[in-house]
């Protein structure tokens, strides 16, 4: 019984302090995805930077910043370093990601921050989807919810908008649901 213990206490401690490697979607539609490698050592200081937020706001601003750090890391080792922000500004070449590949990627991402409990105030769902005129699927984003306070918050975290690197964007869902984010 010992002998058991000790093996599964040794395991949970080398995979809390081992690198992560997950699929970053590309191609559109998820169609290509790369598996990229997280180094401990930045995971720890993403860590660390997640931690120094002193409330929600903090961490979602703290959050947009990493979503970009984690994506620039990624750009390091695949082709969506080329990705720009919108469907247009990159037509045409290796690594463009439409929402799906962010959504479903950013989603991965916050879901990898979160089982490393650097998330205080936020808990990861599912992508969500806003419609044109009601009926069509127009646009997929992240969502994280808030966890301490009163009412629960959700909100998006859509890394579309910008260029591979740059800080995610994150809105209220109801207000990106209505179409609020920059024109790109």
């Amino acid at each position: 019984m010992h002998r058991a213990l000790l093996v599964t206490l040794l395991a949970l401690a080398m995979a809390a302090g081992a690198d992560e490697t997950l699929p970053v979607c590309y191609g559109y539609g998820c169609l290509t995805q790369a598996d990229v490698r997280y180094h401990e050592g930045r995971l720890r200081d993403v860590g660390r930077f997640l931690r120094g937020a002193t409330d929600a706001a903090g961490e979602r601003e703290r959050l947009a910043l990493v979503i970009g750090r984690l994506y620039a890391w990624a750009g390091e080792q695949s082709a969506i370093r080329n990705d720009r922000g919108g469907n247009y500004a990159d037509q045409g070449v290796s690594g463009q990601m439409d929402c799906i590949d962010h959504s479903t990627s950013t989603t991965r991402l916050l879901k990898m921050l979160e089982a490393r409990h650097y998330l205080r105030w936020h808990r990861v769902l599912g992508p969500d989807v806003r419609y044109f005129a009601f009926v069509f699927p127009a646009h997929y984003s992240a969502v994280i919810e808030e966890t301490k306070g009163g009412e629960a918050a959700r909100f998006v975290v859509d890394s579309w908008f910008v260029d591979n690197g740059q800080p995610a964007v994150i809105l209220p869902l109801d207000e990106w649901k209505r179409g609020a984010g920059p024109d790109v």
